[in-house]
C-alpha cells in the first residue's frame, strides 16, 4: 500500500492517497469507533465518509463483542455483476430503455413466479418485507449497464468468463427494509453496547443477520433477472459480494469479530468497485492484507450530501 497506509494512532489506519479528500467527521468517527470495548482496530477506506453516529467505508475488528449497529440499517448491501448477451456493437440505448420501462413496482405483481422462484432458490423465511424484493431502492443504490473498456489481465477477464463484445449488468442493493428492521429491534434493545459474543442475544442477532444476507443476494438476484427479461436478454451472474455485514475472522492472529460498513472483502475473490455516477467502475483482484482487516473501498462514497 506504500504510501497510501496512514497509521493514524494505534488501532487505527486510513488508507488513501494524501490527495484523498476525507471529511474530518468521518475521521472523527473511526477514531470514536477505535475506543469501543472489545474494539482492536479500525481501518478506513478511501472512500470513507460520515454515518450515523459511525462511519461508512471502514472495516472494524473486535474480540468478546460485536456491534450491530456498525453493520448498520442495510445488512447485505453489495454488488452482483451479471454477463449478459447483449451486444456492444448493436447498442441502441433508447430502445433499451423502452423495453426496461419502470422497474420500481413491486416485482411480486408483475411476475409473481420469479418472485416466488427466488424466495424458494434462497429459502427465505417469511418476515413481512417480501414485497420489497426484486426493486433498487433509494440511496446510492443503482443498476446500469456497462462495457468492458480497458483490459490489463486477460487470463483474468477469461476466468471469469467476461466477454468484452457483451454488455455487463451492474446490480448495487441490498437487504431493503428487512435490515432496517433488525438494527432498530438492536438498538431498542441493546442500544449501542454491542452483544457479547458468547450470548443468546448474539445467536439470535446472529440468525437474522444471515437471513437478511440471504435476502440481500436474492434481492440483487432477482433485479438482475428482472432487468434481463425486460431487455430480452440472457445472461449469468458472475460476482456477489456483500459490503455490511459482521463475521468471525482471524486478524494478525487473533480471533474475533469482523465488522463491514460500506467496505468490500478483499479475500472473497474478484470484485467491482464502482466510480462516481457517469465514470468508469474497476473490476479488480484485491490483495489480501490484515492491516485494511481484508478490505478495500468499496466505491460508494461522496463529497456531497445525497441531497445536494
Amino acid at each position: 500500500m506504500g504510501n497510501c497506509y496512514l497509521q493514524l494512532a494505534d488501532g487505527i489506519v486510513l488508507i488513501a492517497s494524501d490527495h484523498t479528500w476525507i471529511e474530518g467527521k468521518a475521521i472523527q468517527q473511526l477514531e470514536t469507533t477505535a475506543r469501543l470495548p472489545g474494539m482492536q482496530y479500525v481501518a478506513g477506506m478511501p472512500d470513507l465518509h460520515p454515518g450515523r453516529g459511525y462511519p461508512v467505508g471502514a472495516a472494524f475488528f473486535s474480540r468478546e463483542r460485536f456491534y450491530p449497529a456498525l453493520v448498520g440499517n442495510d445488512i447485505g448491501c453489495g454488488m452482483a455483476l451479471w454477463q449478459t448477451d447483449l451486444p456492444v456493437a448493436t447498442l441502441r440505448l433508447d430502445k433499451l430503455e423502452q423495453r426496461l420501462g419502470n422497474i420500481d413496482l413491486p416485482l411480486a405483481d408483475c411476475d409473481n413466479a420469479l418472485w416466488q422462484q427466488g424466495i424458494d432458490t434462497f429459502g427465505l423465511p417469511l418476515t413481512g418485507h417480501e414485497r420489497s424484493l426484486g426493486t433498487i431502492g433509494g440511496g446510492n443504490h443503482f443498476a446500469e449497464l456497462q462495457q468492458l473498456d480497458e483490459v490489463y489481465d486477460e487470463q483474468a477477464v477469461l476466468a471469469l468468463s467476461l466477454d468484452r463484445q457483451r454488455l455487463l449488468l451492474l446490480v448495487h442493493s441490498g437487504s431493503r427494509g428487512l435490515g432496517e428492521s433488525i438494527l432498530r429491534e438492536q438498538i431498542e434493545q441493546f442500544g449501542h453496547h454491542g452483544l457479547a459474543a458468547d450470548s443468546a442475544d448474539a445467536e439470535h442477532y446472529l440468525a437474522r443477520h444471515n437471513a437478511a444476507l440471504r435476502f440481500a443476494a436474492c434481492n440483487r438476484d432477482l433485479i438482475g433477472q428482472r432487468m434481463l427479461q425486460r431487455l430480452r436478454s440472457e445472461g449469468s451472474k458472475r460476482l456477489d459480494v456483500h459490503h455490511n455485514l459482521v463475521s468471525r475472522a482471524t486478524i494478525v492472529g487473533y480471533d474475533g469479530w469482523l465488522h463491514r460498513k460500506g467496505a468490500t472483502p478483499a479475500d472473497a475473490g474478484p470484485v467491482i468497485i464502482p466510480g462516481s455516477r457517469g465514470d468508469y467502475s474497476y473490476l479488480v483482484q484485491p490483495l489480501v492484507d490484515d492491516r485494511s482487516l481484508r478490505s478495500l473501498a468499496h466505491g460508494a462514497g461522496r463529497k456531497w450530501q445525497r441531497s445536494d
